[in-house]
């Protein structure tokens, strides 16, 4: 057995695990340990992954031994190692978080009574379609991964069955299902085009399409990419889909949806389009989604919903540095992808946590946190900090990176992202600041009627119990440890970029022993 045939377990892994929970749907105790061991082993795997593929180059696996111009191909390289590492990780503590939260969470109706059993299995068939779009070797396999998420990720948002889940359930499936449509439609024309979906041969045939094809194509590529990664204009469904799930889902969501839109764009971008043509437009789109997004985020009054809008923002960052299109702008891009996945995940825990304790995430409702929960407001501010780059945090890395890119591309538009990018970093600190001052310093007797013990979902001392702070708390360290090893992820994210950028390499290790008609170099 060698190191490629670890390339499916992430994907098999949690299908098999999701099976085994199902089965097992009366029995809470073994639902449990299985998603936590099913999910303790897909981070296992993926760090053996980028071992192999940091040391020994892309591992790729010919599903069934078909050639790619007919069967599925798995391919794992730097950056598709080191986001199964991130998201298994964030998967691993959210999971970790919701055992400890029990049911009375995801089912508001019933107050806890009704039994959930859906949800393990359903957040282990949203693992592996997230593990699916990371290795995917061609665009109808990254569909199908898209299709899993839209599947697993409705049921998550309408558990509990409230007025309110479901119709942000609903909202979310259209706009999700729009954007699959045009992804499907892009992968009908591209393989009516060049006769393979396969990424490497696609690599080799696009470039002998007229322009106007390519151009057209790349476009539908780009629009279903950026609706499913909230990319302004197409990020209104975001804020009103996901604070009304759950603390659990909502976090996993705010980690690690909208970066496989984000992933999609990196990897097509420099796989089947490197000639960097719609950069200027993606340019424009980073710097209205970075502050439509934060601009939405100052005017909201729940901890949530300004969360939500800081998501959107922040998307803005990712797309700079793959709008740049430089190996500086898609290493900042993927540092900073890796960061906002552990801190956005962070605050939408503590977001919970804050619920639980307070009764509410409006900050009208909330006040005196600091003194009543001291621990609480670490947890917040920390992150928070990193949420807005202050230094030496690792959003502040992630960003000064970002910068040094636009500076190195030395356009007036990308000097223009320049300013956009302080002005996004300055107004989420005052978001921050602004739920810092209000929730936790301000006087008990200034909040508004209604944060009484009657408002108060679970007491105060059960609110913070071990089970739920404790993961919570091994994301804060996450995320400061990323400060810590910068240097070193810098160095991943450096070697990861240039493997992007030099195109020959993932081809050459796809299409290895094919034949000339499968499109071999």
């Amino acid at each position: 057995m060698g190191l490629e045939d670890l390339v499916p377990l992430p994907v098999i892994l949690p299908l098999v695990g999701a099976g085994i929970t199902l089965a097992a749907a009366g029995h809470t105790r073994i639902q449990r340990f299985t998603s936590l061991s099913v999910v303790t082993a897909v981070l296992a795997v993926s760090m053996a992954l980028l071992w192999a593929t940091d040391q020994r180059g892309p591992q790729v696996v010919h599903v069934g031994g078909w050639p790619p111009t007919e069967g599925i191909v798995l391919v794992a390289d730097r950056l598709s190692a080191l986001m199964l590492i991130v998201s298994s990780a964030v998967t691993l503590a959210v999971l970790r978080y919701s055992v400890g939260l029990g049911r009375s969470a995801f089912d508001e109706e019933h107050d806890g009574e009704a039994p959930l059993p859906i949800f393990h299995p359903t957040l282990l068939v949203l693992t592996a379609g997230v593990s699916t779009t990371f290795v995917s070797g061609d665009l109808f396999h990254l569909y199908v991964g898209f299709e899993m998420l839209l599947a697993a990720s409705f049921v998550l948002l309408t558990l509990g069955g409230t007025q309110d889940r479901v119709r942000a359930g609903i909202s979310y499936a259209y706009v999700s299902l729009l954007s699959s449509l045009v992804f499907l439609v892009a992968i009908a024309l591209i393989y009516a085009s060049t006769g393979t979906v396969n990424m490497a041969i696609l690599a080799q045939r696009l470039d002998a399409l007229p322009p106007g094809t390519s151009l057209a194509l790349h476009a539908m590529l780009l629009l279903g990419f950026a609706i499913k990664a909230a990319v302004f204009p197409l990020s209104g469904w975001l804020p009103d889909s996901y604070p009304t799930a759950p603390a659990p889902v909502t976090a996993v969501f705010a980690g690690l949806l909208t970066k496989v839109g984000i992933y999609a764009m990196i990897r097509t971008q420099t796989l089947l389009f490197p000639d960097g043509r719609l950069n200027t437009l993606l340019l424009w789109a980073a710097l209205l989604t970075m502050l439509v997004g934060i601009l939405g985020a100052v005017a909201q009054d729940d901890i949530k919903r300004m969360l939500s809008f800081t998501l959107v923002s922040h998307i803005g960052y990712m797309l700079f540095g793959i709008a740049v299109g430089s190996e500086k702008g898609y290493s900042s891009a993927i540092f900073y992808v890796v960061h906002h996945i552990a801190i956005q995940t962070t605050l939408f825990l503590v977001a919970g946590l804050i619920e639980r304790f307070g009764g509410s995430t409006s900050l009208s409702r909330l006040s005196g946190l600091a003194t009543s929960a001291p621990l609480l407001g670490v947890l917040f501010f920390v992150p928070a900090l990193n949420l807005a780059g202050i230094p030496p945090f690792s959003g502040f890395l992630g960003k000064v990176g970002l910068m040094q890119a636009g500076a190195d591309l030395g356009t007036p538009l990308a000097y223009l992202l320049l300013a956009g990018s302080a002005l996004t970093s300055l107004l989420t600190l005052y978001a921050v600041s602004r739920v810092w001052g209000r929730a936790f310093w301000r006087a008990p007797e200034e909040a508004m009627a209604g944060n009484g013990p009657g408002a108060v979902r679970a007491s105060r001392e059960r609110a913070l119990t071990y089970g739920v702070v404790m993961p919570t708390a091994v994301l804060v360290v996450v995320g400061v440890g990323l400060t810590v090893v910068a240097g070193p992820l810098f160095h991943i994210t450096d070697r990861a970029a240039a493997d992007l950028l030099n195109r020959s390499t993932y081809v050459q290790s796809v299409l290895v022993n094919s034949t000339a008609d499968g499109g071999a170099p």
